[in-house]
């Protein structure tokens, strides 16, 4: 029974290590690293007759060119609204509309951006390991309450601890390796 409860108590904490790992990674992805990718946009909100509505609802994308994304609204009407969206949002890009199509072109980021997109990344990095650690802090507090309550031993409560950091570090290894990709992405030419 003690040995069921102590699962319960760590698979909730490795879900939420992995959406906080899974976060990261998402996170990561909206960073612009000066290649076109539908990523970027595909979650702007965009008004479209008075609602607001994620972009990838509304359109197709296509990356035509590395440095090149074409985004093909399923509505013709919704052309402008598409438009306006990208043009408020902090993207920084000047889109191309020609009746059917948006065409984004994303210039070459410079040396200096790129370095101050590395900081970004890293902080978006600390953030999701953070949330990690919140995991293993909430599931060491519920494995404490229970050898409180007399429902596990102590040293029930010692072995799932050293279990929880152990899962702890695999899950905050996952964000260093995803901060790594994206870092030497940032860095290529």
């Amino acid at each position: 029974m003690t040995d069921e409860i102590v699962a319960v108590v760590k698979d909730e904490a490795t879900e939420r290590m992995a959406k906080a790992v899974g976060h990261a990674r998402s996170e990561f992805a909206s960073i612009r690293t000066g290649r076109a990718s539908p990523v970027l946009v595909e979650k702007l909100v965009v008004d479209y007759y008075g609602s607001e509505v994620p972009l990838q609802q509304l359109a197709g994308f296509s990356v035509p060119e590395a440095r090149q994304l074409l985004i093909t609204p399923y509505d013709r009407d919704a052309l402008g609204a598409v438009e306006k969206a990208i043009q408020n949002s902090s993207l920084g890009l000047n889109p191309s509309n020609d009746g059917n199509t948006i065409r984004l072109s994303f210039p070459a980021l410079t040396q200096e951006r790129r370095k101050e997109l590395v900081k970004v990344v890293r902080h978006m990095a600390e953030e999701g390991r953070v949330a990690v650690r919140g995991a293993r802090r909430s599931a060491r507090q519920d494995l404490e309450k229970l050898e409180k309550d007399g429902d596990i031993t102590a040293d029930d409560l010692s072995r799932a601890e050293k279990e929880l950091d152990a899962l702890t570090r695999v899950h905050e290894q996952h964000v260093d390796e995803a901060l790594a990709a994206k870092e030497k992405e940032l860095l290529e030419d």
